[in-house]
């Protein structure tokens, strides 16, 4: 780490926001997206009010809100372990986007944000806005998490679908171990019609890169937001020869527990017994009703062979299946989602987390970066409620982010270079992506260009 941790002098956390939520106009946001099935909604002017009143830097941050699962990962000493831990850590990073239909503001060019807590500290900078890249570095005394968002969104009729595009790391430096994954993507459903509701999709792969180790998570789909089966997520721990050592299983919004393969097995074996011990027994009641006349007593406990029920069988089995058997086996809590404020609904269903982001705190000795998103006014001004403010500075931040490409353009300079990032590649995973360059936390803002 280039120094030590900075705590901020400590401050009221707080409840609420300073305005409720500004309700959404239906007739704009549908004049608006009628046009745009299928296209890019990064590149579309929305209104204001679809906004929450954060910027997508702080939004990235929230994978910070449970950084005590990499501390304990760092400390074990058994890879499974750690790896079961940093899949937990990955998983809590998307239980704030539980009914969170919010657009975050799109970051400006050079944009920063961030961010100090007792046990890290996180910085983000907008590396670039065609296409729109938010980098990230997150360190600790245990641990490094870095990597970059290129967030795809599309408006697809009747839902909108945002594929978090990029690489994400997280660095045990104990174990010299690094650790990749990709986000799943999220849907937002009901767009036009009923309730909005908000599910992840796909697979979730995480690879240790120092020893082969991996875990693999699958978000599965939901036919409503009220079924017994949204949010559920399933997963296994490996080794590197392939071999399953853990099993996790949970919701993406609640929690994640953990169940050994052996107890799984056990779990399988006996499930399997019981489902053929009933069928032996309607079978044999279905050949007592046809012979009532004798009264021979029918053996109902025949033996059944012990077969082994591994991964491929699973793999086949169904989501209320998967279910069943998470609800019956041996397992271990991992980490549970905290509960929201109690008016969270009427906040753009901020967690407390979130609560804090846009907060300045009037007691620290440390100044912002004048790029810090909590100095934007559009941002601010909504926050406050005032949306025709929010708007015409929204507009105005657009504008001179414009007319300062047009200037680089004219002076046949089109290139734009990050201030605490650089592209290059990472030694341990031998990937491309942006790295912190270092020098933030020394606060030297001289040379920072002023966007807002």
């Amino acid at each position: 780490m280039e120094n030590n941790m900075i705590n901020n002098v400590s401050f009221s956390q707080r409840t609420c926001l300073p305005s409720e939520m500004i309700q959404w106009n239906e007739r704009n946001i549908m004049s608006v997206l009628k046009n745009c099935l299928g296209k890019e909604l990064s590149k579309v002017t929305m209104p204001v009010t679809v906004n929450e009143p954060l910027s997508f830097l702080q939004r990235v941050c929230e994978y910070m809100e449970y950084p005590e699962i990499l501390n304990k990962a760092a400390n074990e000493e058994d890879p499974a372990d750690r790896i079961k831990l940093v899949a937990t850590f990955a998983v809590s990073a998307l239980a704030s986007n539980w009914e969170r239909v919010g657009k975050p503001f799109n970051p400006l060019l050079g944009e920063t944000y961030e961010l100090q807590r007792k046990d890290f500290k996180i910085l983000c900078e907008q590396v670039s806005h065609h296409p729109p890249i938010s980098a990230f570095h997150a360190e600790s005394s245990y641990y490094k998490f870095y990597g970059s968002i290129n967030p795809k969104i599309k408006f697809m009729g009747k839902s909108i679908n945002i594929q978090p595009k990029g690489v994400v790391t997280v660095e045990l430096t104990r174990w010299n171990e690094a650790y990749t994954w990709s986000y799943v993507n999220c849907c937002v459903h009901n767009v036009l019609v009923g309730k909005l509701w908000i599910e992840q999709l796909g697979t979730m792969e995480i690879k240790n890169h120092s020893n082969g180790y991996r875990a693999i998570l699958d978000f599965k789909e939901a036919e409503r937001s009220s079924s017994k089966e949204a949010n559920q997520v399933f997963g296994i721990v490996e080794n590197d020869e392939k071999k399953v050592i853990y099993r996790l299983f949970g919701k993406w919004n609640d929690f994640l527990k953990c169940a050994s393969e052996e107890d799984y097995q056990l779990n399988m074996q006996q499930k399997h017994v019981n489902e053929s011990m009933s069928s032996h027994d309607r079978n044999a009641r279905k050949l007592f009703s046809k012979l009532n006349s004798f009264k021979m007593p029918l053996f109902l406990g025949a033996s059944i062979e012990d077969d082994q029920v591994g991964t491929s069988e699973l793999n086949s089995l169904s989501l209320r299946e998967y279910i069943d058997i998470s609800s019956e086996i041996k397992s271990a809590l991992l980490w549970k989602c905290k509960e929201r404020p109690l008016y969270s609904a009427k906040y753009y269903h901020f967690t407390d987390f979130a609560m804090q982001l846009n907060a300045i705190n009037p007691n620290t000795t440390q100044p912002l970066c004048n790029t810090d998103s909590r100095l934007r006014p559009d941002i601010r001004y909504l926050e406050e409620g005032d949306v025709t403010a929010a708007s015409a500075q929204k507009n105005r931040l657009e504008e001179k982010q414009r007319d300062a490409e047009r200037l680089r353009k004219g002076r046949n300079n089109d290139s734009w270079k990050p201030r605490w990032f650089k592209f290059d590649v990472n030694p341990l995973t031998k990937h491309e992506d942006w790295t912190y360059t270092g020098g933030y936390w020394e606060r030297s803002y001289e040379t920072t260009s002023q966007i807002f």
